[in-house]
């Protein structure tokens, strides 16, 4: 049986049980097992069970007696030093001042050692004293300095972890623990593990930076995350499918100020709040693993190669390197080894301090003597402390440096950069003049928006301009610059009376002023120029100084010049294409009216609809005709030119057209549409377009049709209504030849066929075939004259692609 699967026991007191709920004090003894179920003690079985415990029994206290020893030796040590006896004098005497205070030797021999420790432990252990005198308080103690001799006697990180988890955690209701190691890229890697399966253990071996786990949570918060339960986090962690709703508890791992992993322990149930004292000693545990994370070589758990990190000396070498003032700083540790400052190891030649004091006075300072603020507002102090715990690099762009030393500028400001090189920190930071940089950026400005600045002393007769100003007047430096009142000399003269009313309103009226006039320079080229001055008036009221700026908007003046043609030129383009779409109008609407009487023939009545685009700009080529031929048949077709606006439409009048003329030949309809063909691809510009054509038979009841790429006629009798059976045929003009399959259909009385173009029931977001069986259960439900039947599908029609219908009703007597 390994020793994580068992309840160690101290030397003299009775087997410890485990607690019921985290933070229970187990007793000091505790009832003998029962025999297994069913098993009578006399028994084979229940034989063999006893002999089993009595044997797990003794294992434990042999391992609580070695592990017991090395804290009695210990302490006997402590009083050989204190006392100046010999060993076997110590041992005598360890014995007989146990005795008199009533208590074991180990007990006695762990208080020796709290006493000449005073370390963290003993303050732990002190605390646990204090809240109550007992044996449960007296056992913690035996725990924390047992799990300690374990942690410093262990050879790796997890046997660390075994013996945290056996001395001083399963007390408490944890069932499992796992030590991560901290990486320079904040990555986590499993150092080592008890309670969790080896698997496990595998799965979670590294975590990359970045990611949000309860571990990562105890790295980034200093004081440590104790957690009531994981379901409550959301946080993914090693082993919460075996606990979801356990407690879980997650403290940084480090000693002087460097955190070098994180302690995290596992509750199988909700982890009540807990007293000062087991929180304390759960922090004395981290820093027993922070020792060992820290004295142990780099692991390589997470598959990656150890980083060799650059000592002091190669750090101070780097800085002198740099193009940017830099301080190297080394952490500063009181006795109790806590980090209280940082020292100012090394500053390179290009530092400059904010305040101005020499190099020297500031190599080898405390960071906090030579910059006192950095503890304040900017927090400065903080994030080098922060940086060298965690590793983690820190930026920030454009901080006031009146945030660490009073006696800078207020417009002094700097870029940070701190990182961590091995046990040292490196911070950088570029000193920027505010004001410098404002005016930098105005010169900018001034350039990139052709802005030049000018002041003029009326008394003295002094001028200033910028070298801006001498650029837009094409005049060179060197120049002398021109006064207001010779400003009309150099504009153009058509320009002289607005360039008098900006000098009356500045001069006379001491009011501020603007105006735009045409610059004539001296190299012949003139440029739209706007002056905007104001004057400046002394104590009595007197004007003596005029300050302003003239902008060059020759750019802007041409652009609204083109902006202003183009307007004009498109407003003449609308008007020319909305005259052009209403002949076209009236030219669709005079050879296909929207509406026209029905066309009776013996025992046959046709019914014609027509439906415009409902937007005037997408004029369509769909067509139908109805006419009765020399021959007494009645030529019957419907089609569709594709394309929109003019040429559409008059390809439509062609194609039309040119079907009437076919169809006095006395041609069947698949002979008609292979000549209609010829004419679509040779004669109007090769256009494309499908139709169905048929030719009705009064005498016969018959008709004989043909299709090139249309929709099929849908033939509605009595109830029912269906699409006619398909016939070959390829739309028209897509090739120089091509034959159509004719088709006939007997018609009974009362039948009506349709014959629409797609107009009727296109839509975008359905397919033909869903559109067509909408059509279909429409016509089922109208029946009635066959005026109202046509009406009826173009009022319910759910075509929603705009473009015109036409449709062709035929109804036998």
């Amino acid at each position: 049986m390994s020793t994580s699967e068992q309840q160690r026991e101290p030397a003299g007191a009775g087997p410890v049980p485990e607690p019921s709920a985290p933070g229970a004090k187990p007793p000091a003894g505790g009832p003998a097992p029962a025999d297994p179920p069913g098993a009578s003690p006399t028994s084979p079985v229940g034989r063999l069970a006893a002999t089993v415990e009595r044997l797990r029994r003794e294992v434990r206290a042999a391992q609580a007696e070695a592990e017991g020893r090395a804290l009695i030796e210990l302490a006997k040590g402590i009083l050989v030093e204190r006392l100046g006896c010999g060993p076997a004098q110590a041992s005598r005497q360890l014995a007989e001042l146990a005795g008199q205070a009533r208590v074991t030797p180990l007990e006695f021999a762990v208080e020796v050692i709290n006493q000449a420790a005073r370390d963290r432990v003993s303050e732990v252990t002190d605390a646990f004293l204090a809240a109550a005198e007992g044996a449960a308080e007296r056992d913690s103690a035996v725990r924390l300095r047992a799990a300690e001799s374990g942690a410093l006697a262990a050879d790796d990180t997890q046997a660390v972890a075994d013996s945290l988890l056996e001395h001083a955690l399963r007390p408490l209701g944890a069932v499992a623990v796992a030590v991560w190691a901290a990486g320079a890229d904040g990555s986590l890697a499993l150092s080592g593990s008890a309670g969790f399966s080896p698997a496990e253990a595998t799965r979670w071996r590294y975590v990359p930076p970045d990611v949000a786990t309860v571990a990562r949570r105890g790295l980034t918060e200093r004081t440590g995350q104790w957690f009531t339960s994981l379901a409550a986090t959301g946080l993914p962690t090693i082993g919460r499918h075996l606990h979801p709703d356990g407690g879980r508890v997650a403290v940084p791992a480090g000693t002087g100020g460097r955190i070098h992993g994180v302690l995290e322990i596992a509750w199988p149930g909700p982890l009540e709040p807990q007293p000062p004292q087991v929180v304390r000693q759960v922090e004395a545990l981290a820093e027993l693993c922070a020792h060992t994370l820290e004295t142990s070589a780099p692991g390589r758990d997470a598959g990656r190669e150890p980083r060799v990190l650059p000592d002091t000396a190669e750090l101070m070498d780097l800085a002198d390197g740099l193009h940017d003032p830099a301080l190297v700083l080394v952490p500063h540790v009181d006795g109790d080894g806590q980090l209280v400052d940082f020292r100012i190891q090394h500053v390179n030649s290009r530092f400059l301090d904010p305040a101005g004091r020499p190099r020297a006075v500031v190599n080898g300072a405390l960071l906090l003597e030579a910059f006192p603020m950095a503890a304040g507002k900017s927090e400065l102090f903080q994030r080098v402390e922060r940086v060298y715990a965690t590793g983690e690099v820190y930026r920030a762009h454009r901080m006031h440096l009146t945030a660490l030393v009073d006696q800078v500028p207020l417009s002094a400001v700097a870029d940070i950069s701190i990182s961590r090189h091995g046990g040292s920190v490196l911070l950088i930071w570029r000193i920027e003049d505010e004001t410098a940089r404002l005016a930098s950026l105005l010169q900018h400005a001034q350039r990139l928006g052709r802005i030049g600045g000018f002041e003029e002393n009326l008394l003295t007769g002094e001028i200033t301009w910028n070298d801006q100003l001498f650029g837009l007047y094409g005049r060179a430096p060197s120049c002398t610059p021109v006064p207001l009142e010779e400003l009309p000399a150099h504009a153009h003269p058509d320009d002289a009376v607005a360039i008098g009313r900006f000098l009356r309103t500045l001069l006379h009226h001491r009011h501020p002023a603007s105006a735009a006039f045409r610059l004539q320079r001296p190299d012949g080229v003139t440029r739209h120029i706007r002056v905007v001055a104001e004057p400046v008036l002394d104590t009595d009221g007197r004007l003596f100084v005029v300050r302003g700026a003239y902008q060059d908007i020759s750019a802007q003046h041409w652009t609204e010049v083109a902006l202003a043609a183009t307007r004009d030129q498109l407003a003449h383009t609308e008007q020319q294409a909305t005259e052009r779409n209403r002949l076209t109008l009236q030219l669709q609407h005079a050879i296909m009216p929207p509406t026209q009487a029905p066309l009776r023939v013996s025992g046959l009545e046709v019914a014609v609809r027509y439906r415009p685009a409902e937007t005037e700009q997408l004029v369509g080529g769909d067509w139908y005709d109805a006419v009765v031929l020399p021959s007494g048949l009645v030529l019957l077709c419907v089609g569709d030119v594709a394309g929109h606006g003019i040429e559409a439409a008059t390809s439509m009048v062609v194609l039309r057209n040119a079907l009437r003329g076919l169809a006095v030949t006395g041609a069947g309809p698949g002979q008609l549409l292979s000549w209609l063909n010829i004419v679509a691809h040779h004669l109007t510009g090769a256009v494309t377009a499908t139709a169905v054509c048929a030719l009705y038979d009064p005498r016969r009841r018959t008709l004989r049709w043909a299709r090139a790429g249309h929709l099929p006629p849908v033939l509605v009798r009595g109830a029912e209504a269906a699409p006619l059976p398909l016939v070959r045929g390829m739309l028209l003009g897509a090739v120089a030849e091509a034959a159509y399959e004719e088709a006939e259909l007997r018609f009974a009385p009362q039948d009506t066929l349709l014959m629409y173009t797609d107009g009727l029931i296109e839509r975008r977001d359905r397919s033909v075939e869903e559109s067509l069986s909408h059509l279909l259960t429409t016509v089922r439900s109208a029946p009635g004259p066959l005026d109202q039947q046509l009406d009826r599908l173009l009022t319910y029609s759910r075509s929603d692609t705009d473009d015109d219908t036409c449709i062709v009703g035929i109804r036998v007597a």
